[in-house]
């Protein structure tokens, strides 16, 4: 449940942003939570192609989160794997790459300068490579009704066969829904107690950082994309929320006030349910124009996301 507050910090950070292909805007709030865990990162040029998107929420401390907000992007863009246009590689390169440099010398001077208890390393991340440099596509079928949402992502939840599966395998159990009766996810950043098995590779451990990567074609029709943590959707359905952004942009043209709206329409008013009193962060990318598909050149969204209860993505697709 975690520890509230007497009243909820409704102060917000928001931001906008732009580029000539998409415009964001996004806000987060703390609620009722006694601290922020959440982070995130939004580079619309990350380089002269591809954006990236990311929303961190970590669990049992804040330090992860920030350490992904600062480092994880620059990985991917270090990649051989990137360069060569494989961002799937690249992007998983990245994510296997955090738990390597949290436990070195460095990475552990970093974590400290985060300021947070370093004894415990935990977090998840779900995010957004928007970019034409990769060259298989996933392009979904055409009868998408007007205004449906399009769910990018899933819950990596212990119980799902292929989490059951590696957990079991590994020397894990599950109980009640959560690993080793402690953990209700199956796959993070950080977590390192549960990353301990010398003989098994990064992605065969009890929790694994391993990413979920969706590749998807954007059609011309295709408008926004939301990516928020698990304190929004704990509150709203995928399509709820693609409703609820849609009508506000029919009013509103600043995307950050948008995501502001949200977070208020979120917000519980007493703690008694335990539902809207999370930390809340949500990112809204609006494409500027219909997205040209050519031959030599799809432009393409990967989600990312390494899994937390009731964290995912959602495309508006307006057919």
């Amino acid at each position: 449940m975690g520890i509230y507050l007497s009243s909820p910090k409704t102060e917000k950070f928001s931001e906008e942003g732009e580029n000539d292909r998409l415009r964001y805007g996004l806000s987060s709030m703390q609620g009722w939570r006694a601290t922020m865990e959440d982070s995130h990162a939004a580079i619309p040029n990350l380089d002269a192609s591809t954006s990236f998107f990311g929303v961190y929420d970590g669990h049992g401390g804040k330090v992860v989160a920030k350490f992904c907000a600062k480092f994880l992007h620059q990985q991917v863009l270090r990649s051989e794997a990137y360069s060569a246009g494989d961002i799937g590689t690249a992007l998983q390169k990245a994510f296997f790459r955090m738990d390597e440099m949290m436990r070195g010398q460095r990475g552990w001077r970093e974590l400290a300068v985060l300021g947070d208890k370093i004894n415990k390393f935990t977090g998840m991340i779900e995010g957004l490579i928007w970019s034409p440099r990769g060259s298989d596509s996933n392009c979904q079928p055409d009868n998408w009704a007007f205004e449906e949402a399009y769910n990018l992502s899933r819950d990596h939840k212990p119980d799902l066969e292929a989490e059951r599966d590696r957990i079991l395998k590994a020397g894990g159990f599950i109980h009640a829904g959560r690993v080793n009766g402690s953990l209700n996810l199956a796959r993070a950043i950080g977590d390192m107690e549960f990353k301990q098995n010398k003989f098994l590779p990064a992605e065969k451990q009890i929790v694994t950082a391993n990413p979920d990567i969706n590749t998807v074609e954007l059609c011309d029709d295709d408008e926004f994309i939301v990516l928020a943590c698990d304190g929004i959707w704990d509150c709203l359905s995928s399509q709820q929320l693609v409703d609820f952004v849609h009508e506000q942009l029919r009013t509103e043209s600043k995307l950050s006030v948008v995501c502001e709206r949200v977070l208020d329409r979120c917000l519980a008013p007493s703690t008694a349910s335990g539902e809207g009193c999370d930390n809340m962060t949500m990112i809204l990318v609006q494409f500027k124009k219909p997205i040209q598909r050519t031959s030599s050149a799809n432009e393409q969204s990967s989600g990312t996301e390494s899994a937390d209860d009731g964290s995912k993505q959602n495309e508006n697709e307006l057919k």
